[in-house]
C-alpha cells in the first residue's frame, strides 16, 4: 500500500514525527509491505503525483501553526485524490478533531500515534485486498467509524527513525554561533509528553501529566545517522528534557562517549533546573551549548494562573545557576496575556535588562500573544471564560482581547517590528522594543537600556526561534 506522510511546519527542524512512523510502517511484516514516502512542505513543494498515487495520506500536526497550514491544504489533497484515506496525527490532531473531520480527515491519532498509524495501515491494506480501492467520497467520516484510539498514552517500543526521503540537513535550521558561523543541526526526541499540567500547555490535554521515554540506544542511533549526514549539533525536542532526570543523564553521557565533539541543546522547565542539583554543570560538561526554558512571565500572578511551577525569583535564580555553570539560559516568554498591563510589560523589559540577558532573548519572544486552543485548561478559569470568545474553528482558537486596548495595539506593533527585521542585531531590536513600549505607555522621555542590559555574552542559538503556546506570527499567518 502507498502511504504519504506529510509535515507542514516544525520550527525548521527535520521532523521526527515523519521519520519515526516511517520506520514502523516500512518495517511492517508481510504480507503488507508499505511503500512510504515522506514530504516536508516547510522545505519542498507539494508532490501532486505522490498525493494522487497514495492510498493513505497522513498529516503530522505537532503545533498550532502546522495545523493551520494543514487545514488550508486539506481541500487540495481531497481534490487531487478523493479516494485517499486522510489521517491527522500528533499533539494537535485530537484537539482539533471536529474541524479536521469536517475537512475530510477520517482518522485522528494523538499521543503515542505510531501503533495507531500502523494499525490503520494494516486495516486499509486488508480492505484493499478484499474490496479494492475505496469509493471516492472525499467527505467527512463519523468518529464512530475509527477503531484506532484517538489518544493513546500506552508505552510502545520505539524504533530507530527512518529518515530516508527527508531533505538534507543543510536545508533545515542551523546552529548559529556568536561569531556568526553556522553548524548543521540534527533533531532527536528522547521523550514525549510531560509530567506537569501547566494550564496553557498544549501537551496537557493529550498526555495529562504522563510522559513516555525513547530508549537511549534508539536516541544514540538516531544521532549517529544524523552525524553521518553532516550534523555537528543536535537539538533535543522533548517538551521537557528533565522530566526523567536519570533517563536524560544516561542519554547525554552516552552521547558524550559516542560523539565527544558533538554539541547539543535542550528545553528544560525553570523548576527542574532549580530542583535538579548539578544539572547545569553536567549539561555543560557533556556539550550542551544552551538551555531553552519557557519562563513565560515575570509576574507571579500570571505564573500562578498558568500553573508554571516557578516564581519570578525562581527564574532569576535559574539564570544565576546556569550562568555560574557557564551554560547560557535562553528564556522564552508569552508576554501578552489577558492580564498583561502596560506597566507589567515594561516590568518584563526592565527585568530582562537587569539580568543582563537582552542578547539571549529572541525579539519575537517579546511580542508573543497567548494562544487559547480548543481544550486549553485556561478555559477552566472563569476570568478567562469571561474574556474569551467562542472557538473560531478556522483559527483553531478562542479569540480574546485585553481589557486595555493599548496593550493589544502594542503587541501588534511589536510583532510587526520583530518580523520586519528578523536578522537585525538583537541589541538593536531590544532597544526599539524598549522605546516603543515606553512611548505607548506615555513615557516619551524614558532613557534607553544601558550597556548593562547586554552584559551576558551572546549565546549560540538556532537560526529559527523556538516558541510554543503562541498564536502564529504575522509571517506565519501569511503562509496560511
Amino acid at each position: 500500500m502507498k502511504i504519504l506522510l506529510l509535515s507542514t511546519y516544525e520550527l525548521g527542524r527535520p521532523p521526527f514525527g515523519l521519520a519515526e512512523p516511517a520506520a514502523w510502517l516500512r518495517d511492517a511484516e508481510a504480507p503488507h509491505r508499505h511503500d512510504v514516502q515522506l514530504l516536508d512542505l516547510s522545505i519542498d513543494a507539494l508532490d501532486e503525483t505522490a498525493v494522487r498515487d497514495a492510498d493513505l495520506v497522513a498529516l503530522y500536526l505537532p503545533m498550532h501553526t502546522a495545523t493551520r497550514l494543514a487545514a488550508s491544504l486539506l481541500p487540495r489533497l481531497r481534490s487531487l485524490n478523493p479516494a485517499a484515506h486522510l489521517a491527522a496525527y500528533g499533539l494537535y490532531a485530537p484537539m482539533n478533531e471536529p474541524y479536521l473531520r469536517q475537512l475530510g480527515v477520517r482518522t485522528v491519532l494523538g499521543g503515542e500515534f505510531e501503533a495507531g498509524l500502523l494499525a490503520l495501515a494494516e486495516r486499509l491494506a486488508q480492505s484493499l485486498e478484499r474490496n479494492g480501492p475505496a469509493p471516492a467520497t472525499g467527505g467527512p467520516e463519523l468518529e464512530s467509524a475509527q477503531p484506532e484510539p484517538r489518544i493513546s498514552t500506552a508505552r510502545q517500543r520505539f524504533r530507530v527513525p527512518d529518515r530516508t526521503g527527508l531533505p538534507p540537513l543543510d536545508r533545515y535550521a542551523k546552529l548559529v554561533l556568536p561569531d556568526g558561523t553556522e553548524r548543521l543541526a540534527g533533531y532527536v526526541e528522547a521523550s514525549r509528553g510531560c509530567k506537569h499540567r501547566c494550564r496553557h500547555c498544549p501537551v496537557v490535554p493529550v498526555y495529562d501529566g504522563r510522559f513516555r521515554v525513547v530508549p537511549p540506544d534508539v536516541v544514540i542511533a538516531d544521532v549517529a545517522q544524523q552525524v553521518a549526514a553532516g550534523a555537528r549539533h543536535v537539538t533535543f525536542g522533548d517538551p521537557d528534557f528533565l522530566n526523567g532526570p536519570k533517563h536524560a543523564f544516561a542519554i547525554i553521557r552516552a552521547l558524550k562517549a559516542a560523539f565527544p565533539d558533538i554539541t547539543y541543546d535542550v528545553t528544560i522547565k525553570i523548576s527542574h533546573l532549580l530542583d535538579t542539583p548539578g544539572a547545569p554543570a553536567l549539561l555543560k560538561e557533556t556539550g550542551c551549548l544552551f538551555v531553552t526554558s519557557a519562563a513565560e512571565s515575570v509576574d507571579d500572578r500570571v505564573l500562578a494562573r498558568l500553573l508554571k511551577g516557578h516564581t519570578r525569583a525562581g527564574f532569576h535564580h535559574a539564570v544565576a545557576i546556569c550562568e555560574e555553570a557557564g551554560l547560557p539560559l535562553a528564556p522564552t516568554f508569552v508576554p501578552f496575556t489577558p492580564w498583561t498591563t502596560l506597566e507589567g510589560y515594561l516590568d518584563l523589559l526592565r527585568d530582562v535588562a537587569a539580568l543582563g540577558i537582552a542578547e539571549r532573548v529572541a525579539p519575537v519572544h517579546l511580542a508573543i500573544r497567548l494562544l487559547l486552543p480548543s481544550g486549553s485548561r485556561l478555559l477552566d478559569l472563569d476570568e478567562v471564560k469571561s474574556l474569551a470568545g467562542p472557538l473560531d474553528a478556522q483559527a483553531l482558537c478562542h479569540p480574546w482581547r485585553n481589557p486595555d486596548a493599548r496593550v493589544d495595539a502594542l503587541q501588534a506593533e511589536l510583532e510587526a517590528l520583530a518580523q520586519a527585521a528578523p536578522d537585525a542585531p538583537r541589541r538593536e531590536l531590544f532597544g526599539r522594543i524598549w522605546e516603543r513600549a515606553h512611548t505607548r505607555a506615555g513615557l516619551h522621555d524614558a532613557p534607553p537600556p544601558g550597556p548593562d542590559a547586554f552584559r551576558a555574552a551572546p549565546a549560540p542559538r538556532m537560526s529559527e526561534p523556538w516558541y510554543c503556546c503562541a498564536e502564529p506570527t504575522v509571517a506565519q499567518r501569511e503562509w496560511i
